[in-house]
């Protein structure tokens, strides 16, 4: 993985909370001899938060 930016936004429309992540990132893979593979594969987990006293 070469570079990777994340930015996440919160919209409100009404009663409806929205959330936007936009993930940009680049992988580059280089071999002298035989396969090379680059993956750009993200795993995103959205929690909600614990409500706390």
């Amino acid at each position: 993985m070469n570079r990777s930016e994340v930015k996440s936004y919160r919209y409100r429309v009404g009663k409806n909370h929205f959330l936007v992540i936009h993930i940009h990132q680049t992988a580059t893979a280089s071999s002298v001899q035989g396969n090379v593979l680059a993956s750009n594969a993200v795993n995103v987990h959205i929690s909600k938060k614990q409500k706390r006293r």
